[in-house]
């Protein structure tokens, strides 16, 4: 049976991806995370007792820690742990170095070495699937052309430069050393168990608490936004069939304005947990200048945020092309179904 390590298997992706593997697979799990404030617990309540699955708190990148769990010899892994909130990385990028960056060359270290170890078919199968983001393409405009794989780097935020630094390592290491990686580029995800920094559930939080919701500044900016679960099974088509060496770009070709993505949320919301039935409304009056009678209200545009990209957008032709894979959710439909998790599971994000 084979084993795979997955990296940050307690974030958002990572369990998301887990708990697919699980269900569709006879892999063996081993998942290494360091359980930050992104991870949660929670999202593999269901699974924590599954005997095809073990959990390691380790950090990547303390080398004798990932040492340990190399030990079980996977069969592949796939790197998904990662610092990713843009604004935490320009109030402090020391995290984004240390994870992104040396904690990717420790990983890639422990894979070359049981790499260099195997023989016969399990080298041959063998692969580091690193996953990584088109924010290390940097910005488009409205008329430009979706990036390709192919598409210059020019990252504009201490984030996306670090995603960048790890995707020419993990492309050195396999030029030098022959490892065989793969890379992808994900579009915006959304969907269940995703922590609440993010925008999609940072709408639906604050909508919910009556708080008000930022919209950065004018709200023109614009993402390209993928289900979780058609990123899950892109990932693993590109794990299954992918070539080595190649890059990947992962897209479901829903652009939206961050305005749009808000009003949408607001709109849902509305339908699915009308304001005069949230109970905080008696409690909570924010300045609105008139009665709450929509969560539309409570939107602000605020500050805009330093190097703010206006637009990200992928061309997935390749990934289409080569390996067959076509998204599975359509829009708005799959963001109403997240709203509705959030409406539902508020235990997974109220504070305790």
């Amino acid at each position: 049976m084979k084993k795979i390590l997955i990296t940050g298997g307690a974030g958002f992706i990572g369990s998301n991806l887990i708990r697919h593997l699980l269900d569709t697979t006879e892999y063996q799990i081993i998942n290494v995370d360091k359980l930050t404030y992104a991870s949660n617990p929670k999202s593999h309540s269901k699974i924590k007792n599954n005997n095809r699955y073990q959990f390691f708190p380790f950090d990547i990148a303390k080398p004798q820690q990932l040492a340990e769990a190399f030990s079980l010899s996977p069969d592949a892994v796939i790197h998904l742990a990662s610092e990713t909130h843009v604004d935490r990385s320009i109030e402090d990028a020391g995290a984004f170095i240390e994870t992104n960056i040396v904690g990717t060359y420790h990983l890639l270290q422990q894979s070359r070495e049981l790499y260099q170890s195997l023989h016969g078919t399990r080298k041959s199968e063998f692969r580091f699937f690193h996953v990584s983001t088109d924010e290390v393409y940097g910005s488009l405009q409205s008329h430009d052309a979706p990036f390709s794989e192919t598409t210059p780097y020019d990252p504009h935020s201490p984030y996306s430069a670090s995603k960048a630094s790890a995707d020419h390592l993990v492309r050195a290491w396999h030029a030098t050393y022959q490892l065989p990686v793969l890379i992808s580029h994900s579009a915006n995800n959304y969907g269940p168990f995703q922590h609440q920094e993010k925008f999609i559930p940072k709408i639906i939080v604050s909508a919910l608490q009556l708080t008000h919701i930022p919209v950065y500044g004018d709200g023109t900016n614009i993402r390209d936004w993928i289900n979780v679960a058609d990123h899950i099974t892109a990932t693993t088509a590109i794990l299954k069939n992918g070539r080595p060496g190649e890059t990947y770009n992962i897209s479901a070709n829903y652009e939206q304005t961050n305005m749009e993505i808000a009003l949408q949320v607001c709109r849902i919301l509305d339908e699915l947990y009308p304001i005069s039935q949230n109970p905080r409304l008696a409690s909570s009056s924010p300045n609105t200048g008139a009665p709450l009678t929509s969560y539309e209200q409570l939107i602000r545009l605020v500050d805009d945020r330093p190097g703010h990209d206006f637009r990200y957008a992928n061309d997935c032709s390749k990934l289409r092309e080569e390996l067959g894979w076509r998204p599975q959710y359509t829009h708005p439909a799959s963001l109403a179904e997240t709203v509705k998790w959030y409406v539902e599971n508020q235990d997974y994000w109220r504070a305790p």
